[in-house]
Parts: C-alpha cells; structure tokens; sequence
C-alpha cells in the first residue's frame, strides 16, 4: 500500500495525535508499506521551532509544509494557522496523491477530512477519516458563532460529505460511533481506540520513582492531571475538590503539561491561595513512565456536552500505568464505561466537587483499594489496549480500503 497521512504535528512533536499518527506510520512503514506524511514545521510545544521541510524518519517520508505563527492563545489567531494549514497541506496532498493511494485524514486541524476527500475525488486516491474530535459540534457546544447558523450547516453539510466519501471512518470509542452515525448515517465507522506504548509505560513504584523526590512529593498521596489542559476540559470541579482537601497535607493535586487553560487553573488556584496544588511542564516521552507513575491515582475530566464527540487519550496511559483514576463528567461516558469494565476508577457528576474529594480521601486512606485498581488497570490495558491490538485493527481497515482482503 501507499500511505499518505495528514495531520498538523507529527515525530518529534509530543502532543497526543502526533503520538498516535507516528506510532502507527513508523509501525506501517516497519512492515514494509510506503509511507508519506504531510505536516506542519512547527512543533505543539514549541511554536517557534523550524523542523525540515522534508526528511525520512525510519522509513517515513516527511512533508512538511509551512504555515502562519499566531498560536493558540486566540481563537482568530488558531482559525489563520489552520487555514494556513488547509491551503499548503491541500497543495502538498495534491502534489503526492496518486490513484488507488490511500490518504488517512486525521482532525487536527478539525476538518481536514474535507480537502482531503476534494483531492482524492480528483486523483483517485481512497480516503480514511481518522476522527479524534467530531468538528462543528465540539465548536458548536462551546458557542463558537461560526459553527451555528447558516456557517455550521453548510460545515456540516460538507464534513457528512467526507464521511460519505471515505472507505472507512475510524473513530475512538462507542459514543464517539453513536455520535458520527446519527450526523451521517450511511458513513462506513470502525471503533479503534487510541493507545499507549506498554512496553516504555509500565508500572513504577512509588518507593522506586525518582521523580517523587525530584519534584517534592516524597510521602504525598498524589492526585494528578496529566496531559492537555484544553478549553474542552472542566477543572473548577478539580480545584473545588482541591480546596476542600486543604488541610489534608498529605494529599497533593498535580497538573502536568500546558494547554489553553493551564493559566486559568494556575490563577485560579492562586486566587484560592491553595497550598496542595502543583505544576509541572509537559515531560518527553522516555520519562513518561515515570511522569504517570507520579501519581497515586490520576484524573481525567471531559464536561458532558462534550461526551462523543472525544475521547481524552491520556486514558489508555494511565491504564498502561497501572493507576486508579477519577473521572469528571459523565457516568454514562466512554471513559466511565472504560474504568467501569476494568474496575480501576470512579466517575463523578461535573460540579461534584464534595463527592470527587470523597473519593480521593478514600482512596488515600485505604492504600489496598487503590493498588487493587491500579493493577486492574494494567490488566485491562494488556487485554484491550495496546499497541499491537490497535495496529492489527488498523492494519484490516486499510488493507479493506485499499480493495484488498485482510490477510
């Protein structure tokens, strides 16, 4: 097969879709098949970075193309860096694509799977949506004026065509298919969840993590949130939690990594004069292990509108972790049922800050409780989780798309 992905970050970048995009074309590319990405040459840490306009990463054939520098901090500023991103990627895409190729779309920038299915109706090439966020609704649930109205739907109108298009629409849980098939009912949808690299993040005892001490959390009960810190996620019920745990000394809330909201929980948790809440910058990936093991139990907060239309990823790292979690949101939600199955976490109603502090001081004070999830996570991870199993079910999807049986 001849693969072409698109997405706006990709290898070094660490953020989460260009984890997942470069494990899965470094995989691809292992097995033999050519591999093309086309990116962009800025990193999601570090905007300032100048990667390559081109270069071969183990095997992948790397197109980057250039794009405007305004950044995340405004929402006018992003829409120029996507539309930037839309116009070189969609050159760069028409540049390479041949017929029978297949290009898998990814969603950052959101909609992507639009000028790509323009390009493979004109070269044809076959297209795969791979769908980590359900654009305009995210948009529409967060009162972005341009997703409502006449705008949204004629948004609407022309992502329900890519979906039509695609051989395949891969999406990250059962919410998310419900979700995608109630706006375009004849698209063709696999659930693949999103993964984590079981062999790098295994499970690391607290007694035994250097950075329990680097960091200063040597006999804290650890309660973190790791990973992006997104205008799509709910913290006030996290940092009321925190405020009623005060003068529990032991327990520690830790937030690791950046986002559009890092800012406003750190003011937030100034403003409170919070003592037990902590901050620590994105980690690189071979420290991963050890970032994750951190903690004591972990938690993930997605509001409930939100529910569907995506899945927080930092999930299958704290499974592969083997940590308890607390879940913000919805009790019906992907992540719920994910912890549910597995017995490794407990979700709590958005708002619920006296019932997520319940849990935590629970959790704390009865150390068996807490190591039993911890090693039901890991169970449930090695059995549904991993790597190999997402790249096996990749592996049919494209090899359908490309006209083949799977082998």
């Amino acid at each position: 097969m001849r693969l072409i992905f698109v997405n706006r970050y990709f290898h070094p970048d660490i953020s989460a879709t260009s984890q997942m995009l470069s494990d899965l074309a470094f995989e691809l590319a292992a097995r033999g098949e050519e591999v093309h990405v086309v990116t962009g040459r800025q990193r999601y840490d570090d905007p300032a970075a100048r990667l390559p306009a081109f270069e071969r990463r183990l095997g992948v054939d790397v197109h980057r193309v250039r794009t405007t520098r305004f950044g995340r901090g405004r929402l006018a500023g992003r829409a120029i860096d996507y539309a930037s991103f839309y116009l070189s990627a969609t050159l760069a895409l028409a540049g390479l694509a041949r017929a029978d190729d297949i290009v898998v779309a990814m969603t950052d920038p959101p909609l992507t799977g639009i000028p790509a299915a323009l390009v493979c109706r004109l070269r044809g090439a076959r297209l795969v949506n791979w769908v980590q966020d359900v654009f305009p609704e995210i948009a529409d649930r967060m009162g972005v004026a341009l997703a409502r109205g006449l705008p949204g739907a004629a948004l609407r109108s022309a992502r329900n065509w890519s979906l039509r298009s695609a051989r395949a629409n891969v999406v990250l849980g059962d919410r998310m298919r419900d979700e995608v098939r109630s706006a375009e009912s004849s698209a063709r949808i696999e659930v693949i969840h999103n993964w984590a690299d079981g062999s790098a993040i295994t499970p690391v005892d607290a007694g035994a993590n250097a950075l329990r001490g680097e960091w200063g959390l040597v006999g804290r009960f650890v309660v973190a949130y790791s990973g992006n810190m997104g205008r799509a996620h709910e913290f006030e019920t996290i940092l009321g939690a925190a405020d009623l745990l005060r003068d529990r000394a032991e327990v520690v809330f830790l937030f690791i990594g950046d986002g559009h909201r890092r800012d406003w929980v750190a003011n937030e948790a100034s403003a409170r004069k919070l003592p037990n809440v902590r901050f620590q910058p994105y980690q690189p990936r071979e420290r991963l292990a050890a970032s994750l093991g951190v903690a004591d139990v972990h938690l993930t907060s997605l509001p409930g509108a939100m529910e569907g239309l995506l899945v927080p990823s930092k999930v299958y790292g704290i499974l592969a972790a083997g940590r308890a979690a607390l879940n913000v949101g919805d009790s019906a939600g992907e992540i719920a049922r994910v912890l549910d199955a597995a017995e490794s976490g407990y979700t709590v109603s958005t708002g619920q800050s006296a019932q997520l502090a319940e849990r935590i001081a629970q959790l704390a004070s009865d150390p068996v409780l807490c190591a039993s999830m911890g090693a039901n996570a890991r169970k449930a991870f090695d059995a549904h989780y991993t790597r190999d199993i997402a790249f096996a079910r990749w592996a049919r999807v494209l090899r359908e798309a490309s006209g083949d049986r799977p082998s």
